[in-house]
């Protein structure tokens, strides 16, 4: 997958945003060096911030890039410069969604708000996960190889030893399961006696789309109450209901239910694939979008074309599979 349509066939697009994870050391420097529009970007971004972002994506500078309050508006910038310089050339998609964090991306390019008033609601949406998990007692785990349905009776079996509960459903065999450590670590151990092919604890502390994640919405939810969205000029698949909007009345709404409900993401996509999608252009840093993609594609067995944008050769790479450019210098 991944450049494999001939000309003849008419694509629809969908762009698809990363999530918290996805960040990397030096995440977004190549289109800063190469692009007025991603230096703008980065730029507007210092000015409204107050820190230093270039060197946190660049460098981690500080040492910050995992902390949840800086990881959150840095991966913004970076598929936000990305989706900036798709536009300028002239790449639009008919659909936009984004991972968790990545909803909030998927917005700014819908144009259901703008990226300077979106970048403080995210710094700030961060701080407030952590702040509602002061000390630290939250954890996430990935459970490979097992059905939705078999996740779900391992939670309420180990719910006995406090809140546990998927938290992302993101492809056919992989669920992402959150709560208190106990709790977690409880349902790892009857995950491997029901003959989970793999179990991957996650580097983070905080449970995301749990029910712990309460306070972190209502405190959320009176952030949101002052942000002016405007309706989407491109429809927004979203994570909590795995279903499109159009309106700015639905956009809050969806944002707030997102941190204390699953992402359901394996859904989402699935729909877009079956509805004619079939070219998917992650944008911003990482790949992981993109390895998910081909999991779901190969589980509904439709041929897909899965690309990403996060530096100058995958831009290239894009650029010569959608409009045959042979790739773009830059306007440094």
């Amino acid at each position: 997958m991944g450049g494999c349509f001939n000309k003849m066939v008419m694509r629809k697009i969908a762009f698809i945003f990363p999530g918290q994870g996805s960040q990397n050391i030096g995440m977004g420097e190549s289109l800063y060096d190469h692009f007025t529009v991603a230096r703008e970007v980065f730029d507007t971004a210092e000015d409204i911030l107050k820190w230093d972002v270039k060197g946190l994506c660049f460098e981690n500078k500080g040492d910050k890039i995992n902390l949840t309050e800086y990881t959150q508006p840095a991966i913004l910038v970076t598929s936000i410069s990305a989706w900036k310089i798709l536009s300028a050339e002239g790449i639009i998609p008919g659909v936009v969604a984004g991972h968790s964090l990545g909803e909030y991306s998927a917005i700014v390019a819908a144009e259901g708000v703008s990226f300077i008033e979106m970048l403080p609601v995210v710094q700030t949406r961060g701080k407030l996960m952590q702040d509602a998990m002061p000390t630290r007692k939250g954890m996430m785990a990935a459970l490979l190889g097992l059905s939705k349905e078999t996740v779900l009776e391992i939670c309420k079996s180990a719910s006995i030893y406090g809140i546990v509960a998927p938290a992302n459903y993101n492809a056919p065999d992989q669920v992402v399961i959150a709560g208190i450590p106990e709790a977690v670590n409880k349902a790892m151990e009857i995950a491997k006696e029901k003959g989970v092919k793999r179990v991957v604890p996650l580097n983070v502390s905080v449970p995301s789309h749990s029910p712990l994640m309460k306070t972190a919405s209502e405190r959320l939810s009176e952030v949101l109450d002052a942000v002016k969205f405007s309706d989407l000029k491109t429809p927004v698949m979203t994570n909590v209901d795995a279903r499109i909007v159009h309106s700015s009345s639905e956009i809050k709404n969806a944002l707030v239910r997102q941190l204390t409900h699953p992402v359901r993401w394996d859904e989402a996509m699935s729909t877009l694939i079956k509805d004619g999608f079939n070219t998917f252009v992650e944008v911003g840093p990482g790949r992981v979008l993109s390895g998910l993609q081909k999991r779901i594609a190969r589980e509904i067995n439709i041929e897909i074309d899965i690309l990403n944008v996060e530096d100058g050769d995958s831009l290239n790479k894009v650029m010569e599979t959608l409009i045959g450019s042979k790739g773009l210098k830059g306007n440094a």
